[in-house]
């Protein structure tokens, strides 16, 4: 593989990149892209002996279109039905009740963090909350919401990657509201976790925006997505397979590289036939 120079004069500063896309695959691909060409090499504490240092940066992505086809990109390691049933985890808490520290199981899921964050004997719906503050006002900047629990998860070896959620809405000069939303991460794996974070939670600004819509009874635009990262990283663990990435899209056209959800669909309806059958 070959490897780029452009980085390796250290400075000990994190490349802090934005990067734009129209369409959600358009933007995933990229941030990949501008991760691997500028991240600064650093080990991590995951490195087994032998393993290249990772690529990391600070990373924001933005999406224009988040609801715009393509939806999908066909590089991202997973499974179509294994991204519907994620898509369904942060949706709608289906798999809420795998959560059991105590018997070595989740500690948490987002779903629950964020429509059912306990604390002092209370348990808020985040997301709930955010939809009325908006109603309530659509100019307020205090649509938001955390997963970070200060006594659960500093000590757990797996605390959550997404931080906090913020949403705001824009009114165009024609009356139309627009939902924008940007979801903040501390650390996220850019090649294996990051597409089907940003499927879900681009998703999860769809559902937000419809249900603001019939709270106030006007329609509400998706509009664009900002995706937050402060540690974007590339593992040196798996540079080997990561180099099929990189030759797909060398070697394929961007309508080869992509997927439109109506492709999808019979991979998700089959998720949702295995979420049925686990119940």
């Amino acid at each position: 593989m070959t490897e780029d120079s452009s980085n390796r004069d250290y400075t000990g500063h994190v490349p802090v990149l934005t990067i734009q896309g129209r369409t959600l695959p358009e933007a995933w691909e990229k941030s990949v892209l501008a991760a691997w060409e500028q991240g600064v090499r650093v080990p991590t504490e995951y490195d087994k002996p032998g393993d290249p240092p990772s690529r990391d940066t600070t990373m924001i992505v933005v999406v224009d279109e988040p609801l715009c086809e393509p939806r999908i990109h066909r590089a991202f390691p997973a499974g179509l039905a294994e991204l519907e049933v994620y898509r369904q985890e942060v949706i709608s808490g289906v798999h809420d009740h795998w959560i059991d520290p105590d018997a070595g199981k989740w500690t948490y899921t987002y779903h629950k963090r964020l429509c059912g964050y306990e604390t002092e004997g209370q348990t808020i719906d985040q997301i709930a909350y955010m939809v009325d503050r908006l109603a309530r006002d659509t100019c307020t900047r205090r649509a938001n919401a955390i997963t970070w629990n200060v006594a659960l998860d500093p000590p757990t070896d797996d605390p959550p990657c997404l931080q906090r959620l913020w949403a705001r809405i824009i009114t165009t000069p024609d009356g139309e509201l627009v939902f924008n939303f940007n979801t903040h991460w501390r650390s996220r794996d850019a090649y294996k976790a990051a597409f089907m974070n940003m499927f879900a939670f681009t998703d999860l600004q769809r559902v937000m925006a419809q249900s603001l819509s019939e709270k106030i009874g006007k329609p509400v635009t998706v509009g664009r997505y900002c995706d937050i990262s402060d540690s974007y990283h590339i593992y040196g663990s798996y540079f080997t397979e990561f180099e099929g990435f990189l030759q797909l899209v060398k070697k394929r056209s961007f309508e080869d590289r992509t997927w439109h959800t109506e492709f999808a669909e019979s991979f998700f309806e089959e998720a949702r036939q295995r979420i049925k059958d686990e119940k």
